[in-house]
């Protein structure tokens, strides 16, 4: 099929190029968001996805808005069978989706309808699931409520970060939208319309939804930290300042929430059950460190805390 791919960040770069090394498939073009500054300079920086399409030579389409009428033009003239989608990053109007002829078939990274939204990965962490996976859907007006081509399932494993379990995701996910799309051009592949009950959302993560509260549960406290990691990160404050915080282990002890204790080896925080042991800490201004060299190097003092 002759297709235009979309999408923006890197973990949709294993689809783009399992469909580019395809011997079934021509990209015809690339969608993907504006070029966007980044860096201490905030020099403008091409998107993963499109830094691929740009190796390979592949029209590279950045609209401000897909509702665009020059974009759409396009989009016509270039005439997809289909547009896979992973990761895009923007809404796409119906106008847009009315055009390729199979329509607009996207790869998100849950078993839905559990948790449709933007951050699907990041809700299974932090709500304690199991199990999670990824799913091939046809695009509809409603948000990732579209027809299922094709589902995988990857366990969550309990020192997972959303980081980490993308990753897998992602080159999972990969193989599953190139057979996706080998079925519909095979004529082989029917879409399934969603269950109504078993629906839940995934809201997107802001950095205020990062800031560790000690006073809950050990469990909750170990679940948001991995489920923010890498990002936007999890953070708390200490002496009125702002400390990034890496996942931690399961400790044992005697801690008030937020009380800290310097050993030799360790330095452990309390929660509202058990305490969790620190491992990487950052500082503002400072470079990511070892808890325990961050500890010694401003001298903690007996029942200070991270707040």
């Amino acid at each position: 099929m002759r297709l235009v791919f979309a999408g923006t960040p890197e973990v949709a770069v294993p689809s783009l190029r399992a469909l580019l090394e395809s011997d079934r498939h021509e990209v015809a073009a690339v969608v993907t968001r504006p070029d966007a500054p980044a860096g201490r300079g905030r020099k403008l920086v091409r998107s993963p996805v499109a830094a691929l399409a740009d190796e390979h030579g592949i029209e590279v389409l950045s609209p401000v808005k897909a509702s665009s009428k020059a974009f759409q033009a396009r989009l016509h003239e270039i005439e997809p069978d289909c547009c896979p989608v992973v990761a895009y990053g923007a809404m796409l109007p119906q106008s847009a989706l009315d055009i390729p002829c199979c329509g607009w078939v996207n790869l998100h990274f849950s078993v839905l309808p559990a948790w449709r939204g933007a951050a699907p990965v990041q809700a299974a962490i932090w709500h304690g699931d199991e199990i999670t996976g990824a799913s091939t859907f046809q695009i509809v007006k409603e948000l990732d409520a579209g027809p299922v081509f094709g589902v995988l399932t990857e366990p969550i494993r309990p020192d997972d970060t959303s980081g980490a379990l993308l990753d897998r995701l992602a080159v999972a996910g990969a193989g599953l939208l190139l057979s996706t799309l080998d079925g519909i051009e095979d004529s082989k592949l029917v879409a399934r319309e969603q269950p109504a009950d078993s629906v839940s959302y995934a809201h997107k993560i802001t950095v205020e939804d990062a800031k560790v509260d000690f006073t809950l549960p050990g469990l909750a406290v170990d679940r948001r930290i991995r489920a923010v990691t890498p990002e936007p990160g999890a953070w708390a404050e200490f002496r009125g300042e702002r400390v990034k915080l890496g996942p931690m282990s399961r400790a044992e002890g005697d801690l008030a929430p937020g009380e800290l204790l310097v050993e030799r080896k360790r330095t452990l925080v309390g929660t509202a059950t058990w305490p969790l042991t620190l491992g990487e800490v950052q500082a503002q201004g400072k470079k990511r460190m070892q808890a325990t060299d961050w500890a010694r190097g401003i001298r903690i003092e007996a029942g200070e805390r991270l707040t």
